[in-house]
């Protein structure tokens, strides 16, 4: 089995005066027993021993991969593995070195002739090659791969040798690939290094962000549509950070599930929303968003332990998740939510109708509330399109009952719309804006809500 490089450039470890078996030896410790591949250290090594010719190197990661794992098995994955490192065999010239790093993450090194031009062909052969449909055992698989690429010229200042930077450079432009929704390629530039300072910048504000109180809960309220009566409350994150200012969600929620932050975030709110609920002087309820980082068997004890030392019922809690959530691990995450509501919560489905299989979904838990995402709602005036998807979500809601909350109604023409459909609940600016904590008594006893139950 050839590798092209490894012909090339040998760690130092198998070259020299060892015998043929040493060389053997050496070489297996440093290869994946799945694939054959040479693997990180081998990489390490070949780097090195580039000197100052110039290289490209591309780092490749799988997309969807995991999923395959979670739903078929390992033993397809493992298939799938070993059929995608025959896809890129068949792009890579022979001269080229592919490694596997780890997991389903590649590595693809070029020393001869390497270039920008000849880099980004190859990435773009390789999306598309390893974009295409597999079949294995049986099963139609279909995954995607996203490419970082980076380059060192001769007489690149990075300097001869530096593999390390080579590597960052890479793996920067890699995430930037995956940001930009998977399934491309994009080359390293500067910018991006210094994005990284900023995203490591924003990670440690964040650790500090709960410690120093910058985290803060707007509440929006929730009208029932029929005689527009307070029925409760979303809780709304929002952080006041030193620098930057007042910041929304969606400035610093990606990064807090990609560090593994929100985990601790997401039960300061459930906590801090529950002691607010609780302290008010009308039974509304509040809802929390759930990240789907956070769905973990041990979210069951968190969320009962924020209901008992606040002491609020647990049917004034609504948890609200994505469909997306529901993706990586339906098992686990439904097996979560079956416990939640054993315990007495309330569980919505967050902006329906934006992911894939609802239907599916629905049928496999029994929701309490379909949440229609915003951006179908504040059409449905203009585009009949969106009109018939709301229609036909609150006519789904109806039938399998479950109750329907219409997200984002900044005009009245939206509630008259809504009314005519059937709609149970409404949230959004033509009735109310998110509030702090301390606006919410005089709202609730300016409304006589005291009677309203969830």
């Amino acid at each position: 089995m050839s590798h092209g490089l490894l012909v090339d450039i040998e760690p130092s470890g198998a070259a020299g005066g060892a015998s043929d078996a040493g060389k053997i030896g050496e070489a297996s410790r440093h290869h994946d027993p799945l694939t054959g591949l040479p693997d990180r250290r081998w990489l390490h090594q070949a780097l090195a021993n580039c000197g100052a010719v110039p290289v490209a190197l591309l780092l490749v990661d799988l997309d969807r991969f995991k999923a395959v794992n979670d739903t078929l098995g390992h033993p397809v994955g493992d298939q799938l593995l070993c059929k995608v490192v025959e896809r890129m065999r068949s792009v890579i010239r022979t001269s080229d070195l592919i490694v596997r790093l780890g997991g389903d993450e590649f590595a693809i090194l070029q020393h001869t002739d390497a270039s920008i031009e000849g880099a980004r062909a190859i990435a773009t052969r390789l999306v598309d090659l390893v974009g295409r449909a597999y079949l294995i055992d049986g099963h139609l698989v279909n995954i995607g791969a996203s490419v970082g690429i980076a380059t060192r010229e001769a007489g690149d200042p990075a300097g001869e040798g530096d593999g390390d930077q080579l590597l960052r450079r890479a793996d920067l432009a890699l995430y930037r690939a995956k940001a930009a929704g998977r399934g491309c390629y994009r080359l390293f530039s500067t910018d991006m290094e210094q994005e990284a300072q900023a995203r490591r910048q924003l990670e440690m504000d964040m650790r500090r962000a709960v410690a120093l109180r910058q985290f803060v809960l707007e509440y929006q309220p929730q009208f029932t549509l029929a005689g527009r009566r307070l029925r409760g409350f979303e809780a709304l994150l929002r952080w006041n950070h030193p620098t930057h200012g007042r910041m929304e969600p969606n400035d610093f929620i990606p990064l807090a599930e990609e560090t593994g932050l929100v985990v601790g975030i997401g039960d300061w709110v459930i906590r801090t929303a529950c002691q607010t609920a609780a302290q008010w002087p009308a039974p509304m309820t509040v809802a929390v968003n759930v990240s789907p980082a956070q769905l973990a068997p041990g979210l069951v004890d968190r969320v009962a332990t924020a209901l008992s030392r606040s002491g609020l019922p647990a049917n004034r809690l609504e948890i609200e998740i994505t469909e997306t959530a529901l993706f990586g691990n339906p098992e686990t995450v439904l097996a979560v939510l079956g416990r939640l509501k054993a315990l007495g919560v309330r569980i919505a489905m967050d902006d329906f109708g934006t992911g894939c299989s609802s239907l599916g979904h629905l049928r496999s838990f029994p929701f309490d509330r379909i949440k229609i995402d915003r951006s179908f709602v504040m059409d449905m005036i203009t585009n009949p399109s969106a009109a018939a998807i709301v229609r036909a979500v609150t006519m789904l809601g109806h039938t399998l009952g479950f109750e329907t909350t219409a997200e984002g109604v900044e005009e009245f023409a939206h509630l008259a719309a809504l009314a005519g459909i059937g709609c149970t609940d409404v949230q959004g600016f033509a009735l109310g804006r998110p509030l702090a904590a301390d606006s919410l008594t005089a709202l609730l006893l300016e409304n006589d809500c005291s009677e309203a139950s969830a």
